[in-house]
C-alpha cells in the first residue's frame, strides 16, 4: 500500500490562521483537490451549542478558506447538514461561523432543503458492506455532491459509539439523510461504505482537523475539553483519523472503521505506513484519553448493540422515534448543558483559545 502523508503542527492563537495555510501546503492539498471543481467545506457541528472541542472552530474554517483561496480555489461553498437533534442555524451562529463565511463571501447550503439540493438514489460501483442491507429501497445521497471537491473540517475528539471521530465520520451527516440513525448498529462499516461512495462521487477529498482544544470523554458532545494546540491535515481520511486516534492514546487498528477501511485499501490506517510531516515529533504524543459513558451511550448500548437491538424497527422506524429525539434534547440541551456544559464553556472562555473565540462574531 502506498505510504500516506499527514501534516501536523503545534500552533498558537496569534498564528493559527496562517499555520493552517502552511499545514495545507505540507499536506500537499493541491495534489488532492481539482482546481476546476467547486469545493465543499463540510464543517462539523456535533452540537449547536458551543461546547469546546465538539465543533469546527472559526479559526479552522477561516484558515482553511484562506489556504484554499491562496492555492487558487475560488469557488467555495459551505454545506451544513440538518439533523433531528442539531439545529444548523443555531450552530453556525453560536459557533461563530457566519462572520467568517460572510467576510470571505462563502455561501452556505443545507442538505435538507429542497431548494439547495435533492436526495437521489445512488448505485455504488463497489460492493457495500452494510448500506444496501440497511437501505434496501436505495441509498440516497445529495445530488449536489457529485463532481465536487470536499474538505472535511472535524475536530480531534472521542465518540461514544466509534471510540474516536474525525474525517471519516464527518461524511455521516453530509451524505446520509435524517434516517441515518438506522445505521448505528453497523456504524463502523457504514463509515467505510461512505468513504467508498465519497471516492466515487467527489473530484477530490481533503481533511483539515483542529486539535487546538481536543475532546476527551463521552463525545461528541459531553466531553472534557483539553488544550492540545495541534492541527492536522491530509488527503487520506483514514490516515488522519489513525494519527488523531493514536494521539488520543488509542491503537488505530483496534478501531473497526479505521481497520476495515485500511484492509479495503481506502486509505492507510497503520501508523507504520504513514509519513508524518511538519513537526513529526508531535505524533509521538499520547494523551491518555478515555471515552467513558453518559446517559446517551448507556441507552445506545442497550438499543443499538444490546438486548433491545431486535426492537430497533419499532423504536426508530415508527412515530416512537420522536420520544428518543425529545429525550436527547432534554438530556443534552436542558440538563447536561445547564448543569455541566455552560460552566465548562465559560471556564474555557478564559483560556487562550477562548479569548480567540471571543474575537469572532
Amino acid at each position: 500500500m502506498t505510504k500516506a502523508k499527514v501534516a501536523i503542527l503545534r500552533t498558537r492563537p496569534d498564528s493559527v490562521v496562517e499555520d493552517y495555510g502552511r499545514l495545507c501546503e505540507l499536506a500537499e492539498m493541491r495534489h488532492f483537490l481539482d482546481p476546476q471543481s467547486t469545493t465543499i467545506l463540510k464543517d462539523n457541528i456535533s452540537w449547536h451549542l458551543p461546547m469546546p472541542g465538539a465543533n469546527t472552530t472559526p479559526w479552522q474554517l477561516e484558515g482553511s478558506i484562506r489556504a484554499l483561496r491562496a492555492a487558487g480555489y475560488r469557488d467555495l461553498v459551505c454545506v451544513e447538514n440538518v439533523t433531528v437533534v442539531t439545529n444548523a442555524h443555531k450552530g453556525e451562529r453560536l459557533n461563530r461561523y457566519r462572520g467568517v463565511l460572510n467576510d470571505h463571501c462563502v455561501p452556505i447550503l443545507y442538505n435538507f432543503y429542497d431548494e439547495d439540493m435533492r436526495w437521489e438514489i445512488y448505485e455504488p460501483k463497489a460492493p457495500m458492506l452494510v448500506l444496501k442491507d440497511i437501505f434496501p429501497e436505495g441509498i440516497r445521497i445529495p445530488d449536489y455532491f457529485h463532481g465536487k471537491n470536499v474538505v472535511h473540517l472535524p475536530t480531534v475528539k472521542c465518540h461514544i459509539y466509534t471510540t474516536t471521530t474525525g474525517a471519516m465520520k464527518n461524511a455521516f451527516g453530509g451524505l446520509l439523510s435524517t434516517h441515518r440513525h438506522y445505521t448505528h448498529s453497523w456504524i463502523h462499516k457504514t463509515l467505510v461504505d461512505l468513504l467508498q461512495i465519497q471516492k466515487e462521487i467527489h473530484s477530490g477529498i481533503f481533511a483539515v482537523m483542529d486539535g487546538t482544544t481536543a475532546g476527551d470523554g463521552p463525545g461528541p458532545r459531553t466531553m472534557r475539553p483539553v488544550e492540545k494546540d495541534v492541527i492536522l491535515a491530509s488527503g487520506d481520511c483514514v490516515a488522519i483519523d489513525a494519527v488523531a486516534a493514536r494521539l488520543m492514546g488509542f491503537d488505530p487498528l483496534t478501531i473497526e472503521y479505521i481497520a476495515v477501511a485500511h484492509e479495503r485499501g481506502l486509505g492507510v490506517g497503520d501508523p507504520r505506513e504513514i509519513e508524518i510531516v511538519g513537526q513529526p515529533e508531535l505524533a509521538d504524543e499520547r494523551w491518555g484519553f478515555t471515552v467513558g459513558d453518559n446517559l446517551a451511550s448507556t441507552a445506545g448500548d442497550l438499543i443499538w448493540f444490546g438486548p433491545l437491538r431486535a426492537a430497533q424497527k419499532l423504536f426508530f422506524r415508527t412515530s416512537l422515534v420522536q420520544a428518543f429525539v425529545t429525550g436527547s434534547d432534554v438530556y443534552h440541551d436542558h440538563w447536561w448543558w445547564p448543569v455541566h456544559g455552560k460552566r465548562i464553556y465559560e471556564q474555557w472562555l478564559g483560556t487562550k483559545w477562548g479569548h480567540l473565540f471571543e474575537r469572532y462574531r
